[in-house]
């Protein structure tokens, strides 16, 4: 039985037997009366762990409502289970946006977009760690139901398992609802487009200046992403005398490019044109209230040029594509930042008509198809 010991200076100990050692549970400065009512559900909480049975009705209520500190000495003895520290889904996502020092504005928006759905779907207080996969799944099944593109649908997937796998290393939670929610594929190769030279020709010739047929430039002859490395470019990482160009680190690490020809005499324009002491490439677009996309919207319109799917991403993807006919894939993929993976499930586009002729001899099917008809 549980037997409390009486101490000095009006304190007292309860002490109770746990897997056949003695254990002593330190309560301070209490009443005799409020010891002994303590004693009564140790002793529950003992017998039920060594039948293995459930704790009567009365100690599991009365474990609900005692403060951590008592709750935390009944789990160091062994009675309970250790109570995992509260976190709340907004807080913590929020703490844990704001902590990440090592990634980019784009990446900071769609964290921030899938944490707006979670707190949306579950509320800004719910303990992270009373989400279990069902309620993961009826996440996933909600927006099934509204007609979520499946690249929307996986990208928040993602981010959600993301989350948890960081409330997990900080011992916050102790599983992941969404690791067993199937996230779809984020590749959608349906907005896959070729931005062929002539078409992009048609763009750079109706820009108002400069800087513009640098964004497009490096976009489409540089491979860089828009706008994070457009943006960040300065005349600094400009290496004139050896052709190349630092690209620094945003999603992945910093990496030199070469300064392509096509990209050469844009770069060198919009840095006869700069401002004396001009830090960046591109100086006047920097504005945050800015949106690049519209921009160039009625840019590609003046050139009488119908926008593509994805305006800056389909122009680094052909850029890719266009490489990989010339050089090695690994170097390609260093020069445009990406891995061989990510590069075959987003990026590479299917062959072109060009490499169709290629493949197949053009020249030489011509000459033959011509003798035949002549005969």
């Amino acid at each position: 039985m549980a037997s409390v010991c009486r101490q000095s200076g009006g304190r007292r100990m309860v002490q109770v037997i746990v897997a056949g050692k003695r254990k002593c549970i330190r309560l301070g400065v209490i009443s005799q009366r409020a010891a002994e009512g303590v004693a009564t559900h140790v002793q529950h909480l003992a017998s039920a762990k060594a039948s293995g049975q459930t704790a009567p009705p009365s100690t599991v209520t009365w474990l609900g409502e005692i403060d951590d500190t008592l709750y935390a000495k009944l789990a160091k003895v062994g009675l309970v289970e250790s109570k995992e520290p509260t976190a709340k889904l907004q807080e913590f996502t929020d703490a844990y946006i704001t902590g990440r020092k090592d990634i980019g504005p784009l990446t900071v928006r769609n964290m921030r977009r899938a944490q707006a759905r979670l707190v949306g779907f579950y509320g800004a207080d719910r303990p992270m760690g009373s989400i279990t996969e069902a309620d993961a799944d009826a996440l996933y099944q909600s927006m099934v139901g509204k007609n979520y593109a499946p690249a929307t649908i996986g990208r928040d997937i993602k981010r959600a398992r993301q989350f948890y796998a960081a409330a997990m290393r900080q011992k916050l939670v102790q599983s992941n609802p969404f690791q067993t929610v199937k996230a779809p594929t984020q590749a959608n190769r349906e907005r896959d487009f070729e931005v062929t030279r002539a078409m992009i020709q048609q763009v750079l010739d109706a820009c108002p200046d400069a800087e513009w047929r640098c964004i497009f430039a490096l976009s489409r002859y540089g491979g860089l992403r828009c706008p994070s490395e457009t943006l960040d470019l300065r005349w600094v990482d400009v290496d004139w005398d050896r052709s190349r160009v630092r690209i620094r680190q945003h999603k992945t690490a910093a990496r030199i490019i070469p300064m392509f020809p096509e990209l050469r005499q844009y770069l060198e324009e919009a840095f006869d044109a700069a401002a004396p002491g001009a830090e960046y490439v591109i100086s006047r677009y920097r504005d945050s209230n800015m949106n690049l996309r519209t921009q160039a919207e009625r840019i590609l319109d003046r050139a009488g040029v119908v926008p593509w799917p994805k305006l800056f991403h389909n122009c680094r993807a052909t850029r890719q594509s266009e490489l990989v006919r010339e050089f090695p894939i690994s170097d390609v993929c260093y020069w445009i930042g990406n891995s061989v993976v990510v590069a075959a499930k987003h990026y590479l586009q299917r062959p072109n008509d060009a490499a169709y002729e290629r493949a197949i001899g053009a020249p030489q099917s011509a000459a033959k198809s011509a003798a035949v008809h002549a005969a």
